[in-house]
């Protein structure tokens, strides 16, 4: 509020959000008690009703939707805190480990186990890393849902269930290499988006490769060689066997599944913005359009009467007709 928007207004960021729908009390309850997407019966029915033509019902459920989007100034702020929280956790994961000896010899992390101090140091990075993904598990609640909400949600979970089993069976050292590892590349991501915001489209580009290359390289190659190696191997050989290695590995490799899903999307995503010259968009941007809204005013089945229907008339006659105006973002 005090640091993000006043930057994004500096780099002239749309404070405004999708164009408004015309307020209509019939369509409004259609909306709000039965559906958001009207099927063709309901749609001849309402055009029946209100003596509008199908499409500009279908204009005005349109633009209705594209209200519930938050704007680009809203998206641009949150991306922005979560830039600077990933980018100051991974600043300090990495000038932790720097000192520790398991970042150069995983085997260290079982040395002494489970008789091994928890650091301050160690203990504060574990907390706030826990703080922050509790906080985007209830957020995700109240946020606009993105496309792949069940996704996240199952991420966070296994993320809030790993940090926590991790801390309670003293597990913490394996678990510092893993939050770095996953924080790199959410830093590029951010700032990626942020970039897109201010329509810095090369540089966008040039960021989402780079987060690209990171995250594929990171969570396909690093994780599964370095922590699910000393996970699954050098722990069952430093320790034998025991009842949280199995649950520990068992959240790792679910982990890891996650990984390979999104790397599918950001593959596929990585080749549009190479194909097409510009970077995907974040899912809760898109606005829906259509062809029909070059028009400047929607066509009505009575276009020469001066008719109002609802109890109100105005410039374009029925109550409800909507001004058009090209959307900004496409679907």
């Amino acid at each position: 509020r005090f640091i993000a928007k006043p930057c994004a207004l500096g780099l002239k960021v749309q404070a405004n959000g999708p164009q408004k729908a015309q307020p209509n009390a019939i369509l409004e309850k259609v909306f709000t008690a039965i559906t958001k997407h009207p099927d063709e019966k309901r749609l001849e029915g309402l055009s029946k009703q209100l003596d509008w033509d199908v499409r500009s019902i279908q204009r005005w459920f349109r633009q209705r939707r594209n209200q519930e989007k938050p704007s680009t100034l809203t998206k641009f702020c949150e991306s922005m805190w979560r830039f600077t929280f990933y980018l100051y956790i991974f600043t300090y994961g990495v000038r932790f480990l720097k000192k520790t000896p398991w970042l150069w010899n995983t085997r260290q992390c079982w040395n002494g186990y489970p008789y091994q101090p928890l650091m301050p140091d160690l203990h504060y990075y574990y907390i706030v890393e826990l703080s922050f993904y509790w906080s985007l598990m209830f957020s995700q609640f109240i946020d606009i849902k993105r496309k792949d909400f069940g996704i996240m949600f199952t991420h966070h979970i296994v993320t809030v269930t790993l940090i926590t089993f991790s801390y309670v069976t003293n597990l913490t050292r394996v678990g510092t290499l893993t939050l770095c590892l996953h924080d790199a590349a959410d830093v590029v991501l951010e700032a990626a988006k942020m970039a897109n915001y201010c329509k810095c489209q090369k540089l966008s580009d040039l960021l989402f490769l780079t987060f690209a290359i990171v995250f594929i390289v990171s969570r396909l190659g690093i994780y599964p060689l370095w922590i699910l190696n000393t996970t699954l191997f050098e722990l069952y050989e430093a320790l034998g066997n025991f009842p949280a290695l199995w649950v520990f590995n068992v959240l790792l490799v679910i982990l890891q599944i996650l990984h390979c899903f999104w790397s599918y999307l950001i593959i596929k995503a990585a080749y549009k913005a190479i194909s097409k010259g510009k970077v995907a968009k974040d899912d809760r941007s898109d606005i829906e359009s259509s062809s029909d809204e070059e028009e400047t005013v929607p066509r009505s089945k009575t276009p020469h009467s001066t008719i109002t229907t609802n109890g109100t008339g105005g410039a374009n006659g029925t109550n409800g007709y909507l001004t058009g105006g090209t959307c900004s973002e496409e679907h």
